[in-house]
């Protein structure tokens, strides 16, 4: 059995999602980078969600947002959607487009964990060995600079949206927002210090290029590769996905949020059997997600959002 979920009203995560067996569907290209932000854009403004950062790989997509609403299956569920009913029109793709396995979620916990994870977003580029520095990506992407300021803006794609559907607008706009954590008079700091990690991690990807005595593909080659090709970089399966981080170096955050993490579990397990047993009364924790959303049990008295 999986573990259960825990979804927090105004949690900020680390989410990345993958094509299937790893063909480059997203490669970056107009359609595709201007399907990419006008889904985000529409979804995030349909369930409240607050974007800080994306990235968008051939392969791969990453984001770092907050759920405000405490809503995110619901906003994953009608964004991985419409990504791949749009990427199947546009790439004539007949398969899903999605792995099978579930979006990867994993919670800042710190403010140590943002700046690294954010840098980690924007650097990804790097670190797969396309480009040599992260504002060079011709996918979809947040530069340093435009954390908490930024704003993308894209047009309705032709491909899969109705336009006579009310709810794809002509024009979508996806501001970028703050992380929670951050106060605006703060920001320029914040800026400075995801900058200073991003700098930190593209020396680190250029070192190990150098050490296998590896080339960078180069912006044009990636933007020219079919998007049927497949990517053939080693990739261990069934690894560990963490569903917290807390940054380098913090030894006592990171053991206070496993604990949370336990007694989560141990309060929804304990009652999961209850409920199982017949006990339609049992309380579930705070953060419960597919039994409060699909069975209606109860949740220390928190309302579901419509």
């Amino acid at each position: 059995m999986s573990q259960p979920r825990h979804i927090a009203p105004g949690a900020t995560y680390l989410l990345t999602r993958r094509v299937m067996r790893r063909h480059f569907l997203l490669r970056p290209d107009t359609a595709i980078n201007q399907l990419l932000i006008y889904a985000l854009a529409v979804s995030a403004r349909r369930y409240g969600i607050e974007v800080h950062a994306l990235c968008a790989m051939s392969t791969h997509l990453h984001l770092v947002v907050t759920d405000v609403q405490g809503v995110l299956p619901r906003f994953l569920q009608f964004f991985h959607r419409i990504i791949a009913l749009g990427t199947k029109v546009l790439r004539k793709w007949e398969g899903p487009v999605w792995d099978h396995e579930a979006t990867s979620v994993v919670r800042l916990v710190t403010q140590a964990a943002v700046v690294e994870k954010i840098a980690y977003v924007i650097a990804n580029p790097v670190t797969a060995g396309l480009v040599r520095h992260a504002s060079e990506w011709p996918g979809v992407k947040v530069d340093v600079g435009d954390l908490g300021r930024g704003v993308l803006h894209a047009a309705r794609p032709s491909a899969y949206l109705d336009p006579k559907n009310p709810q794809w607008v002509d024009q979508a706009t996806l501001p970028l927002a703050l992380p929670p954590a951050i106060q605006q008079e703060n920001a320029e700091a914040f800026r400075g210090q995801v900058g200073a990690e991003l700098d930190r991690q593209e020396a680190q990807a250029h070192a190990e290029l150098e050490r296998q005595g590896r080339r960078f593909l180069g912006a044009e080659r990636a933007s020219t590769i079919s998007p049927y090709e497949r990517a053939t970089s080693f990739e261990g399966l069934g690894e560990r996905n963490p569903t917290f981080a807390v940054g380098r170096d913090q030894g006592d955050a990171w053991r206070t949020a496993a604990a949370a993490v336990r007694a989560f579990r141990v309060s929804y397990r304990t009652a999961l059997e209850r409920w199982c047993a017949g006990v339609r009364s049992a309380l579930f924790p705070v953060g419960t997600w597919w039994m409060r959303a699909f069975h209606g049990v109860k949740v220390n008295d928190e309302v579901l959002p419509a």
